[in-house]
């Protein structure tokens, strides 16, 4: 007699109650990282073109954002600034200043949300002249000149209040230099979450527009990485938490899930994956031309996210997330 009756899968997939019994993957509002997205001004609340339903805000709207966010569960941010270009050069000066966007903001949300966890975006491109991640000399991205720069910029971001910094520049060595200046400041609980294998991807397009940061030359290929390339991520990653880094990144998410498996099997610390604004974007649109099921689409991305090895979800989509879980 064979096998084949006394082994029926289907079995442990009878009915919502079993399949929810046996689910290897749960959601949870703890899973998500909301990127956030400041300017200045007051009452300033401007909807992204390429990003629908997703927002910048003035510093004032910042702080009822953060609340909102505090009641539904979310409870780490990352924040992003968009400077005036009044305010940009090639050595990234504003990024520096103590009364700058970025450091007001973080100041912001921990005086409407002490316990939020507050995690910044350590790069210069949003205050860049040219928009790229690092110092231009002769049209080419100068690396250690950049890495001192950025270790200066997180050591702002600390002293404002920040929880974790997170740089996302891809220059070599960037971790060693901020974990080192940070040490010798006494900023030891201060974290690092490192963007390891960030690719060099056509699906931030949205995200440029939110921040008006596209590279006014070139583009970003010699330091994000090349998306044909897999060992090299497993390499970075590795680089990174011995420089220092509680907490590793793959970006983008859903074409790179194999990587974040790899990732995941090759290392012992936290891994985050970012769900990147191409991807919001192209459920939006999609979803509004009536092609897809947009909350069954969202949550089936998100759940082969973490699926595939992520312990946090950096995405635009949490609140929607966060309105179906409950």
């Amino acid at each position: 007699m064979s096998m084949y009756p006394l082994r029926r899968n289907r079995r442990l997939r009878t009915s919502e109650v079993v399949r929810s019994l046996v689910r290897e993957t749960i959601m949870s509002p703890n899973d998500f990282l909301v990127p956030l997205f400041v300017v200045e001004g007051k009452g300033v609340k401007e909807e992204i073109a390429s990003m629908p339903n997703y927002y910048r805000f003035s510093l004032d709207l910042l702080e009822k954002e953060v609340k909102e966010l505090w009641k539904m569960g979310l409870k780490s941010v990352l924040l992003f600034v968009k400077v005036p270009d009044n305010l940009k050069d090639n050595s990234g000066t504003e990024a520096l200043n103590a009364e700058g966007l970025m450091q007001r903001a973080i100041k912001t949300v921990k005086n409407a949300t002490p316990e939020m966890l507050v995690m910044t975006d350590v790069a210069l491109d949003p205050y860049s002249s040219f928009g790229h991640d690092g110092v231009v000399a002769d049209g080419k991205i100068i690396n250690d000149d950049t890495t001192a720069i950025l270790a200066e910029m997180s050591l702002s971001h600390a002293k404002a209040g920040a929880d974790f910094l997170a740089p996302s520049d891809m220059m070599d060595g960037r971790i060693f230099e901020i974990r080192s200046l940070l040490e010798d400041e006494g900023f030891h609980d201060t974290g690092i979450m490192s963007y390891s294998a960030k690719y060099a991807s056509a699906f931030y397009g949205p995200f440029r527009d939110a921040l008006d940061s596209a590279p006014g030359f070139g583009d970003k290929k010699t330091y994000q990485m090349d998306p044909a390339n897999r060992e090299e991520a497993i390499r970075e990653t590795l680089m990174d938490i011995e420089e220092g880094a509680d907490i590793v990144m793959v970006k983008p998410g859903l074409c790179y899930l194999d990587i974040v498996r790899d990732i995941k099997e090759a290392v012992h610390v936290p891994v985050a994956v970012y769900q990147v604004s191409g991807e919001y974007a192209m459920i939006k649109a999609a979803s509004e031309k009536g092609w897809l099921d947009h909350d069954a689409v969202m949550m089936e991305q998100l759940t082969a996210i973490k699926r595939a090895g992520a312990n946090m979800i950096a995405s635009y989509f949490a609140k929607d997330a966060v309105k179906l879980l409950s």
